[in-house]
């Protein structure tokens, strides 16, 4: 199989080709390198992949790009992880997220209809939540009241998904990540942020009272959920789901720094600071339907996680 990969040479798109690759897929990167951080991060994970994989440098709303991607290729399946990420800036820039994340998809989707690729796997969030009162949270529930205009924007993708699974039969696996983490994590999240500033003796940003939880899921867990969620879009017709990947175990603010100290034997500073709007207190995933239809078993308990974690962020700290 042929696998287009959007946003391949970000944080989980790196590993998810790299899985990939390593089961002898063909590999297709497709990502804009864009500045949202520095664009040589990026360009370090690709070089990972060798000749493994065919990189080109496109936005997911350039349509000639996107026409040459599909007509020079021809392409079995995509995982569509490109987007404009992270709460916080959705709310100073909302018109860019609409452009890229509903456009870009948009574009995306009408290539696959043109080209007749039926199997896609679109990365959603556990942002479309907002601040459930059920915990832990799981697909069906209402996901009406997102915070953010990032979580309005994945929301609307799922739907934009539904959409194009109804009128042209393509199989969609809608994927709801819950806070991904681990070696190559972007530079904007928290755990690479805190343990970057705690190295370098600087205070972090710590909101509230440190009681904010999160789901946090080790990347390679996230890697082994996509991939299963790509045996079942290739396997049979007419599928539409929405599935959590997460650990459905949290962790609170206070606790993640704890536990970074004691990995690292390092100490934080804290700068303590008032929560922002569009944060959501708690994140929890329901992962039985996962496991039920796809098979996924996330086993990587948060010490353990951040353990590797750190082992990579200290040889990339020595390497300079």
């Amino acid at each position: 199989m042929k696998i287009l990969v959007t946003g391949g040479a970000g944080f989980i798109g790196s590993h998810v080709c790299e899985a990939l690759i390593e089961k002898n897929y063909s590999v297709i990167v497709y990502d804009n390198f864009n500045d949202y951080y520095p664009p040589e991060y990026k360009k370090e994970n690709v070089r990972l992949f060798g000749n493994s994989a065919k990189i080109i440098e496109g936005d997911i709303r350039d349509t000639t790009t996107l026409e040459l991607c599909f007509s020079n290729h021809q392409i079995d399946a995509v995982i569509h992880l490109a987007a404009c990420a992270g709460v916080r800036p959705s709310i100073e820039d909302p018109s860019l997220y609409m452009d890229v994340n509903l456009c870009g998809t948009t574009q995306i989707l009408e290539c696959m209809k043109k080209y007749e690729v039926k199997k896609l796997l679109f990365a959603s969030s556990s942002s479309v939540y907002g601040n459930n009162s059920k915990v832990p949270f799981c697909e069906n529930d209402p996901v009406d009241n997102p915070i953010s205009p990032y979580a309005a924007t994945k929301k609307a993708g799922e739907l934009l998904c539904h959409t194009y699974h109804h009128l042209y039969g393509i199989n969609i696996a809608c994927l709801r990540f819950f806070t991904v983490y681990g070696p190559r994590q972007r530079p904007d999240l928290a755990i690479r942020k805190f343990t970057e500033l705690i190295y370098n003796n600087e205070p972090i940003p710590f909101f509230g009272d440190g009681s904010m939880s999160r789901d946090y899921t080790y990347i390679e867990d996230t890697v082994s959920g996509i991939l299963l969620a790509l045996d079942w879009v290739s396997e049979g017709a007419n599928k539409y789901e929405i599935f959590n990947l997460g650990e459905s175990y949290t962790v609170s603010l206070n606790e993640m720094v704890k536990t970074i100290e004691c990995v690292s034997g390092k100490s934080a500073k804290l700068n303590k600071l008032n929560v922002p709007s569009g944060d959501v207190k708690l994140t929890c995933a329901d992962i039985n339907k996962s496991k039920n239809i796809l098979g996924y078993k996330p086993n990587t308990p948060f010490d353990e996680g951040i353990k590797k974690f750190i082992v990579w962020y200290e040889t990339k700290r020595l390497k300079g």
